[in-house]
């Protein structure tokens, strides 16, 4: 496990994933076995490395990279580093027979993220990408509100993600998200990060992508980073943009907006908020709950600013219920447990490098949409 220093490759990934995994017995297999992960945490600092370890009851740490994919011991590696550094790290774990699994983005470029699809198909190895949003619980519920044709012909979707990220001047806050993800130079940028979310939840859960017109900014030119020293944001830390999709039922096209940013405040239920507008009804989701509107029970509203408003639209939508299908546990936790499983016993895993491409793309497409001004289709990778 390479990154695990880091916010995600620790909260997410070791703790809530992998530690979690380890404390509950292992990853059950069809035939009752159980499989148990034994990590090697990989970084630069073995005294973090070791502090780490020691909190979590794990033996095993390593400043060493290539020692570590040259042991036939170790059949997967797992990458959540900076953007940057992750397709060298993968190209080595592939090269050395690994099965590799890693946190999104894949790769820097759409170029980069099939070459290292070509290369683990080549090999061959098992590959996958962190596809996180689909194991939400109120995702699933949007997802299956869609397949039991809830909607009707699906018209629009509306998302709105993101939160105040704190610029970490002395006083004040400390910022929620590492510096590096304010400098173009190491892969960050809210779009490179976010548009690969949004391309396998829009393609998974309502139909494909077809165009992208995006607007980035940098909204807050200057940050302060771990160290207490002041850089310039060479990043973009907001975007907006409008994404078509091709429709899975009913035909036609769904118009989606989606604004992402790290410099809005919350004025919604959630960090993550989706609504999804059709003929027959409506739903709205968060990360946990998702809420409908059926057209039976569309309130009449008629447009007078002159009276108060005599409606109270939040009271007219119902509660979708939990289904025992969802996975209600951690959704990162939740894709590790589906991923251990196609490495240990061949079972399914739709997630792989070639997805994780699709993301990429998406993200280098927003990027030109937003510097030549205009809309760009997406075109099949296949």
């Amino acid at each position: 496990m390479n990154g695990v220093t880091g916010r995600m490759g620790l909260n997410q990934h070791l703790v809530r994933s992998i530690v979690a995994i380890r404390e509950q017995g292992g990853v059950r297999l069809a035939g009752g076995e159980r499989l148990l992960p034994d990590p090697i945490l990989v970084g630069r600092s073995e005294e973090k490395l070791r502090e780490i370890a020691g909190a979590h009851g794990i033996e095993r740490v390593s400043t060493d990279l290539d020692a570590c994919l040259a042991d036939p011991g170790d059949a997967v590696y797992f990458d959540a580093t900076l953007t940057s550094l992750r397709a060298d790290h993968v190209r080595r774990a592939i090269a050395a027979g690994k099965h590799v699994y890693c946190e999104k983005p894949l790769a820097p470029t759409t170029a980069e993220a099939l070459d290292l699809a070509r290369r683990a198909e080549r090999r061959p190895v098992k590959h996958g990408v962190v596809q996180d949003k689909l194991f939400l619980p109120g995702v699933g519920k949007l997802k299956r509100l869609v397949d039991d044709g809830f909607f009707g012909r699906i018209l629009s979707v509306r998302g709105e993600f993101g939160y105040w990220v704190f610029e970490g001047d002395a006083g004040g806050p400390p910022p929620q998200r590492p510096s590096w993800n304010y400098r173009k130079a190491d892969g960050g940028g809210v779009i490179l990060d976010m548009f690969a979310h949004w391309r396998y939840l829009l393609d998974h859960t309502f139909g494909a992508v077809r165009a992208v017109q995006c607007t980035g900014a940098t909204h807050i030119p200057e940050r302060v980073d771990e160290r207490g020293q002041r850089y310039a944001a060479t990043a973009d830390d907001a975007a907006y943009a409008t994404f078509v999709l091709k429709a899975r039922q009913g035909g036609g096209d769904i118009i989606v907006q989606f604004n992402s940013s790290w410099t809005v405040r919350v004025y919604r239920d959630d960090l993550l908020q989706i609504q999804v507008d059709g003929t027959l009804g409506s739903a709205v989701a968060g990360l946990r709950t998702c809420k409908t509107q059926s057209r039976a029970a569309t309130p009449r509203p008629i447009w007078n600013p002159d009276v108060p408003n005599t409606f109270d639209f939040y009271a007219q939508w119902q509660e979708v219920p939990d289904s025992g299908g969802e996975p209600i546990d951690n959704a990162f936790k939740a894709q590790w447990e589906l991923f251990l499983r196609h490495v240990a016993a061949d079972g399914p895993f739709p997630h792989d490098f070639r997805e994780g491409a699709k993301g990429v793309q998406l993200a280098e497409l927003g990027l030109q949409s937003w510097a030549e001004r205009r809309w760009v289709d997406v075109p099949s990778l296949s």
